[in-house]
């Protein structure tokens, strides 16, 4: 220690400055690549450099969601954040904009055709749009003919709907849940 302040090993802080290049969640094996540690070396290393950043009270945390990691702005300043940087969600986001990103966001990693068929109207312009406001990225392929786009959330859209993670959307009820998911056995029985 110098003064107050901790230092943190080696494995932490290349790990931090991992995901600070990474800019976008990592998961543990790709870390683990990356670094070249075992998994229980770079847990370790993750919960240090987690511990560190929040007993410091810094600006970012260090969130775990599905087995991958990022940084994003600690919860106790997004109302401060918002101002400058969330406006524009509530603003320029049409009705059919914000749905479609919410059938995204609960159903990802989803085509453009999957989104369709759950809102029954076509939705490339909209999912253009979301991608240009990058609030969705696409996040692999589907493996069928034509190998059509997988699409998912990202750290931005998170960050302006003031989520930890994507875990920390409102649960939905049984009906809602097969409309997002276009399980028409699930929403027939309803």
């Amino acid at each position: 220690m110098i003064g107050d302040a901790t230092i943190l090993s080696s494995n932490a802080r290349l790990v931090e400055v991992i995901l600070f290049l990474e800019n976008e969640p990592v998961g543990t094996d790709k870390l683990g690549k990356l670094t070249g540690m075992e998994e229980q070396v770079l847990l370790k290393a993750l919960k240090e450099l987690q511990d560190y950043w929040e007993a410091h009270m810094h600006g970012l945390h260090l969130v775990e969601d599905k087995g991958t990691y990022c940084f994003l702005p600690a919860t106790d300043l997004h109302d401060r954040l918002r101002d400058c940087y969330g406006r524009k969600v509530d603003r320029r986001l049409s009705k059919a904009a914000l749905e479609t990103l919410s059938i995204i966001a609960y159903s990802q990693p989803v085509t453009r055709r999957d989104v369709e068929n759950i809102r029954g109207v076509a939705s490339d312009n909209i999912v253009r749009l979301l991608r240009e406001r990058e609030y969705i990225k696409v996040v692999g392929r589907k493996d069928v003919p034509g190998h059509p786009c997988l699409y998912g959330t990202t750290k931005k859209f998170l960050f302006e709907f003031n989520l930890p993670s994507i875990s920390a959307l409102p649960k939905l009820s049984e009906i809602d849940r097969a409309r997002f998911t276009n399980d028409e056995e699930l929403y027939d029985a309803n």
